[in-house]
Formats: C-alpha cells, structure tokens, sequence
C-alpha cells in the first residue's frame, strides 16, 4: 500500500463527515454539479469544434435552461390535472371494484376477499382530503408568513443556476487540479480508477436518465393515442421507475391495465392497446435504447441500485439520494479492482498459503 493512503483514507473520512454536517445546505450545490456533469461532454465538444469554453458554456446552459423550463411550463400544467381528476375519480374506481372487480375475482379464483364499503371509503377520502387540504393551507400560510423564509428559499433556488454556470465553466480546470493535488504515489494508482469511475457513473446518470425519459415520452404519448387516461401520469411514472430494468415495463403494465379496465370500453381492446404500447417500449429499451445510450459498462446490479438510492436517503436525506448511485459506482470498480489481490492475498488462501 503507498505510504500517503492512510492520508488519503482520513481525508475521505474527513469530506464524509463534512458532508454529513453540512447536508442541510448541499442540495443545491449538488443539484448543480449533477447539471454541469450532464452539460460538461457537450461543452467539450462544442470547445473541440473551435468555439471558446465560455460561449460554449452559455450555449449549454441556455440548452439545459430551456429544457428545464420547457418541462416545468409544459408538463407541470398537465400532470396537475391529471392528478386532480385521479383524485376525483377514486370513489368511482372503489366502487368499480366492488361491484365487478372483487365478485369477479371471487367467482374465478374461489377467493373471500373483503368488502369495500364506498359510503365509509368515500367518508375516509373526503376526510383525509380536507386534512391534506388544510396542512398544505398551513404550510403555506406559514411560510409566507416569514418573509425571511421567502427569500432563503427563492436564494437556494437561485443558486442552482449560478453554481451549474461557474461548475460548467471550469469544470476541466477543477479536474486537472484535483489530480494535481494528489500524492504522487497514489496518482499513477487513482487516475486509472477515476477514469473507470467516470465511465461507470456517465453510463448510467448520462445514459439511464436519456432512457428513462425516452420511456416516459414513448409511454404516454402511446397510451394517449390509444385513448387512455391518465396517459402522461402513468407514463411519468413508468418512466421513472425504469431507472431499475424491468421494474418500468411492470408498474406500468399494472397501473395501464387498471386504468384500461376502469375506464369503460372493450376491455380487450384496450388490454391489447396497453400491451402493445409497453411491448414497443421494451423492445426499443433492449434493442436501441439501452446498447446506444448506456452500452454494457455500467457494472451496477439493479438490487444495488435500489439499495443505494434508499440508503442514501435513509443517512443523508436528499444528499444522500443525489450522491447515493456515484458512490455506488466508485464501490463498484474499487471492488472490482480489488478482486484479483484479494484472491492473491494471504488472508484468502489461508493456511494454504502459508504451507505454500
């Protein structure tokens, strides 16, 4: 081992107890590192074609800057409404299940489920609607009550866009000094990591997350024309939850054959409709989508995946969530590098090893 790792194990030691105290304030520092690592390739490319790296990186910003706000104007408006008629319909759709679904399932499966009250779900709905109602009205109240609560909030937001600029801007430069910084001894040993741990971590948040938002559109834009409700919801939905394979092609299978089932029609029909839709969107994820944009070198199981992202949030909170998947990426390749020494090692071989 180079004689400058401890050093180097108690700085990492020293970041992660930093981080934790100062997870309150990260998350917008973070948010804007999370940008500026998205926009850096195409700020590099656009800087190879003889633009300067400030034009390159406004061209960057204003793409991600419209992008964003496209989404927000766009979408937000739309998602909305979806939920609030959602939200009207459930009475409707218990009631749905009480009189088809649950007789049905009964009849067919010799199963005794239990009944499903509508006055006392419609009740319940109702009450926990009001109540929901007024926290939200509180909160509010609250926290325009404060106007110092106003304006740390609407500062934290403006962050986000300075620190993705100056992150974006300098990005290259930060890199080269970080690696300038480090022992020498363990610079010839990190530098061959770091660049495995930037392809694992590009493939997955630069490739998972093009992935997962060619799902979301693909999804709603086909349930919408095949004439389902609820299309942008549901295909918002399967989109994020794609983030684990399969896991998209499953929740939205359930929740669009539900949403089939209650909406009325030919029920065959639109089961075929839904079907077909998440058949086209699986075969472009495995055949074009994932190979192109994320490729075979992300190295993360969809178990670690999961476990990262919810250990991250139960240590961390939302720092926890944005750091959670690279850190899982470094783990990864460190593992993956240590393998091979560790198979070779005295502690591995044992008694074996020592008669040897």
């Amino acid at each position: 081992m180079p004689s400058s790792a401890p050093w180097v194990l108690l700085a990492l030691a020293a970041v992660g107890g930093l981080i934790y105290l100062l997870q309150p304030v990260l998350g917008p520092f973070l948010f804007a590192a999370l940008l500026a690592y998205l926009g850096d390739p195409l700020a590099d490319r656009l800087e190879a074609r003889g633009l300067g790296r400030t034009g390159a990186v406004v061209l960057v910003f204003l793409a991600l800057s419209l992008a964003l706000s496209l989404g927000l104007l766009g979408f937000l408006p739309l998602l909305v409404e979806q939920l609030r008629e959602l939200l009207q319909r459930l009475p409707g759709a218990l009631a749905w299940l009480e009189s088809s679904a649950r007789p049905w399932l009964e009849h067919r499966f010799g199963l005794a489920l239990p009944s499903l009250e509508s006055a006392e779900v419609n009740a319940l709905l109702r009450e926990h609607w009001q109540s929901t109602g007024q926290l939200a009205g509180q909160v509010l109240r609250s926290a325009f009550a404060s106007g110092a609560a106003v304006l740390g909030t609407l500062a934290t937001l403006a962050l986000v866009p300075v620190v993705t600029f100056y992150l974006l801007r300098d990005w290259d430069r930060l890199i080269a000094q970080i690696q300038a910084l480090l022992p020498r001894d363990l610079e010839r040993v990190l530098t061959p990591l770091a660049r495995e741990c930037d392809e694992v971590i590009a493939a997955f948040l630069r490739g998972q997350l093009l992935v997962m938002l060619a799902l979301g559109t693909l999804y709603a834009v086909g349930l919408a024309l095949v004439g389902l409700d609820f299309a942008l919801l549901i295909g918002l939905v399967a989109g994020l939850a794609s983030l684990v394979p399969y896991l998209g092609l499953a929740v939205g299978l359930v929740l669009a054959g539900g949403a089939a089932l209650f909406q009325g029609g030919d029920p065959l029909m639109a089961l075929a409709g839904v079907g077909a839709v998440f058949a086209v969107g699986q075969t472009l994820e495995s055949m074009v989508l994932v190979p192109w944009l994320v490729g075979d070198r992300i190295g993360l199981h969809p178990v670690a995946v999961i476990f990262a992202v919810l250990a991250g949030g139960q240590l961390f909170g939302f720092t926890g969530i944005l750091l959670a998947l690279p850190v899982a990426a470094v783990i990864a390749v460190a593992l993956r590098h240590a393998h091979e020494p560790y198979l070779r090692s005295r502690f591995y071989g044992g008694q074996q090893d020592r008669e040897g």
